[in-house]
Formats: structure tokens, C-alpha cells, sequence
């Protein structure tokens, strides 16, 4: 027996080299004697709260006091939730004043959170959604939690501002957006400065990148789609579909001839569009407004046959004839030989746009989409089916889409 006993003493045999257990609990008091330091956040329990102070318990011999002031900056209803025994972050101020206690800031230490956590948006170059609180002449002003931050005027797309406006002015657009939330982005952070400026224009960007990546992978040629006039171009028409933009192209918007978007279209307009293609590799969506109505051409034969006097509106003039519009999507060619009896040099001798005048249809051919009008043969009173027409020449193949001098 005794034997087994030596063997459980530490190696020596010396049994006063045993650690005491009084030894440990001095060790573990001088551990918490450890002071913090000034600026460090810690965290600490609630022992007590009073009306002019709440003391916490961070660890050390002494506790740690969060002043009156300190609590006057602090969320009067984060304040109520708080009780006895809870976990609180704290801010050391002063590690320790002439009583020994250690000066505690919760409002600063909650300052101190909003930043990292603004650094956090920043490095993870997150979209946000934040509320407009105050604007000036140069911007907006927005609140991150406690940390304010500031968006310019040059980052801003949902109100625009001339460049020779007036300071009064420039406060005026601002104030209007005071109250509404806004997609915001952090393009600039400095937190030794307390700098943080934000962009709505990065933000709509990069939101509007997403919603195309999404649309582009959801949209289906041949489908129907309902979307918002964007913007006008002379080659066509920008529809927004939801986030992305898609393009009806000038020749897609009608199936007669459109001189400019502006024609039949209006920003802000509201509109059924039909998906002519999508190109993902290209990030393109090509639309179109013609294809949601029947084709008219299809039915022309129908609507005139040769001989007939119809009614149309001269709507371009060019070196070899005029266009007249008998509808509102079929034009139809007046060559210049049968404009007059007499020989004219250009048809803006006789004719200007916007005329409205009688004519004759003297050749129908759907398949190129053409019609032969005659304005000299109007008075006949007999027509003759056997005319001998003046083939258009070649060259004039898609003559609606040509570019020559109107006069």
C-alpha cells in the first residue's frame, strides 16, 4: 500500500511541490486584475443600472462604469431592453480614473460596430437600401446605423440637376428625395477621417447587371414581354423589361415607314413588346413591336386592286418619286413620271410633305411589299388595266429604307 501511495506523488517524491489550490485562485484574481486598453472593445455583464449610471463587470477587480452622458446617446429603446446579467459591448474610454474605475462607452462602442460593419459592406461591395435623411446643395446625407454617410451629387440618377442651376436650385432637387430609400453602393471609406461616401449610380449599375444576367437566362424567343419606353435613339427604341433594357430596332417598330422612335413611341410609355432574339455571349436583346400586329402586306390585296382611287399623305419626297401613306402601315411609290403630264425635275416642284392627295393605284406587288401610285392619272375617266408601267428599277429594291435627299 504504501508503495502505490509514493507512486501518485509528483516525480521527486517531494509532496510540498504540489500545487495548492489557494495558489490557483491567486493566479486566476491577478489574471483579472489585467487592465484594458484605452480604445479596445470589450465585452462585460451588467451588474447594476441606475438612472445616472449602469456598472459592468469586464473581468477585472474593479468594474466598469458607463456614465449618464454616455447613456444619453444611446437608443432609448435598446436602453429598455436591457436587464441585469446581460452581455453587453463596451468601449474603454479610460482604463482608470482617480477612483479607480474604468470610464465605459456603450454608445461608442456601438459606433465602433457600424463602422466595421460599413467596412464589411464596403470590402464585400454590397448593394444596400438606405433611407435619404438630409440633403445640401452637394448631395444626400444618409444614416448607417450611427455612421453617417454622404452620396454627391455626380453619383446620383434618380433626380438630375442642370449644370447651370443655382445653388438654391441644386437644394431644392436634392430636398426632394429626402425621406425615399435609394439603392446605395460604398465607393469610398476612411475611417480616420469618419469618411464614408456612397454612389446610387454604382448601385443601379450594378442592380440593373444582375437583373439582365437574370432576364437574359429567363427570356424565350418568340415570347410576349410587357415593358417601359427607356429611351429613344435614331436607330430605334430602348425598352426596359424589368432591370434590362432591350432594343427595338428602327425597322421593328411599325410596318410602315418610321423616320425616328419619336414618331410613334414616347419615354415613359408602356408597351407589349415581341422577343425577336436573345444573345447571351453579346448580353443583347433584340424586340420588336411590328411582329405583335399582322403583317400588312399579307391582306393588301384585299384592302386596293389596280385602277382603284384611294387617298394617301405625301410622307417623303426623293430624287425618283414621293412616298404617300394609304394607311396607317402601307406606302405605296408615286415615280416621278407619273407625279405630272410635264416633265419635272424633282418631285418638291410639285409636291410636299405632308400633302394629302388622291390617287391612283396602278400596280400591286406583295411580295416585294410595293405598290404603284400615279398622281397624273387621277382625272382619267376611264383607267386602263393594260397600262404599260415603267418597271422600277432594280437599284430601288428596300427604296423605303433609303437615305437620299428628301428636297
Amino acid at each position: 500500500m504504501e508503495e502505490q501511495d509514493l507512486t501518485m506523488l509528483p516525480e521527486g517524491g517531494d509532496e510540498s511541490e504540489t500545487e495548492h489550490p489557494m495558489a490557483q485562485f491567486l493566479d486566476a484574481d491577478t489574471e483579472c486584475r489585467t487592465v484594458p486598453r484605452r480604445g479596445e472593445n470589450i465585452v462585460g455583464t451588467i451588474m447594476s443600472i441606475s438612472p445616472s449610471e449602469i456598472l459592468v463587470d469586464v473581468g477585472c477587480k474593479t468594474e466598469g462604469v458607463i456614465s449618464s452622458h454616455d447613456l444619453e446617446r444611446v437608443d432609448r429603446e435598446f436602453l429598455d431592453s436591457i436587464q441585469v446579467g446581460d452581455e453587453i459591448s463596451v468601449y474603454v474610454v479610460r482604463p482608470q480614473d482617480r477612483e479607480g474605475n474604468i470610464q465605459l462607452s456603450m454608445s461608442r462602442s456601438q459606433y465602433e460596430t457600424d463602422w466595421k460593419e460599413a467596412e464589411r459592406i464596403f470590402e464585400a461591395e454590397e448593394v444596400i437600401e438606405e433611407t435619404i435623411v438630409g440633403a445640401n446643395r452637394g448631395g444626400l446625407i444618409i444614416n448607417l446605423e450611427r455612421v453617417r454617410g454622404f452620396i454627391p451629387a455626380s453619383q446620383i440618377v434618380s433626380v438630375h440637376v442642370p449644370r447651370d442651376a443655382s445653388d438654391e436650385e441644386r437644394e431644392t432637387a436634392m430636398s426632394q428625395l429626402v425621406g425615399t430609400k435609394l439603392r446605395l453602393k460604398v465607393i469610398e471609406l476612411d475611417r480616420q477621417r469618419n469618411r464614408l461616401i456612397l454612389s446610387e449610380r454604382a448601385a443601379v449599375r450594378e442592380w440593373r447587371q444582375e437583373q439582365k444576367d437574370r432576364l437574359l437566362e429567363q427570356l424565350k424567343e418568340g415570347e410576349v414581354r410587357h415593358g417601359t419606353v427607356s429611351s429613344l435613339c435614331d436607330f430605334g427604341a430602348f425598352i426596359d423589361l424589368g432591370g434590362a433594357d432591350g432594343l427595338v430596332h428602327l425597322s421593328e417598330l411599325s410596318w410602315r415607314r418610321v423616320g425616328h422612335p419619336k414618331q410613334v413611341l414616347e419615354v415613359g410609355q408602356e408597351i407589349d413588346v415581341f422577343v425577336l432574339s436573345v444573345d447571351r455571349e453579346r448580353r443583347r436583346i433584340a424586340l420588336s413591336i411590328k411582329r405583335l400586329e399582322q403583317e400588312p402586306w399579307s391582306r393588301v390585296d384585299e384592302k386596293f386592286a389596280i385602277g382603284q382611287l384611294v387617298n394617301g399623305t405625301i410622307t417623303k419626297l426623293t430624287n425618283f418619286g414621293a412616298f404617300a401613306r394609304l394607311d396607317d402601315n402601307i406606302e405605296g411609290l408615286i415615280h416621278i413620271s407619273e407625279i405630272s403630264d410635264e416633265r419635272i425635275a424633282h418631285p418638291k416642284d410639285v409636291l410636299h410633305e405632308g400633302d394629302e392627295v388622291q390617287l391612283r393605284v396602278i400596280r400591286i406587288d406583295p411580295e416585294r411589299q410595293r405598290i404603284g401610285l400615279s398622281l397624273r392619272r387621277v382625272s382619267e375617266e376611264q383607267y386602263s388595266a393594260d397600262y404599260d408601267w415603267q418597271a422600277e428599277p432594280d437599284d430601288l429594291a428596300g427604296v423605303e429604307d433609303s437615305s437620299e435627299d428628301e428636297g
